[in-house]
């Protein structure tokens, strides 16, 4: 995790670019592997943001379990933006419990803090 405020060696096209040399895969199947479209992989190669953020957490973690040869911490660099961290089932629960214990507001202003801290992530390295 010291690397994670680093800037990146490479941005997302550089690393697809090198994830296609590597796997021998084109764009499309990148595509089908972490299941989203084939244009949205291209606008990634590309370098257009389209109307959304860059891409999804969730998408940049298929990424790594699809082409593991590509660490989890380089993905999201590449993308400009920070390794979530883990939440195993355990945390998730002990999380929610705690939740479920604050009143209404409490968890307004709570859920309100957490997309803050979210959209930091989100655009910290961008």
């Amino acid at each position: 995790m010291a690397n994670e405020d680093a800037t990146p060696a490479e941005d997302l096209a550089q690393l697809l670019a090198r994830l296609k040399d590597e796997y021998g895969v084109s764009e499309s199947e990148i595509a089908r592997r972490i299941n989203v479209s084939a244009a949205t992989v291209n606008n990634w190669v590309r370098r257009k943001r389209g109307t959304g953020r860059g891409p999804n957490p969730e998408k940049l973690r298929a990424l790594h379990r699809e082409f593991p040869k590509f660490s989890e911490n380089a993905i999201f660099a590449a993308a400009g933006r920070k390794t979530p961290g883990p939440l195993t089932p355990d945390a998730e629960e002990r999380l929610l419990d705690l939740f479920r214990g604050l009143t209404a507001e409490q968890q307004e202003i709570t859920e309100m803090q957490i997309r803050a801290l979210n959209e930091h992530n989100r655009s910290a390295l961008s």
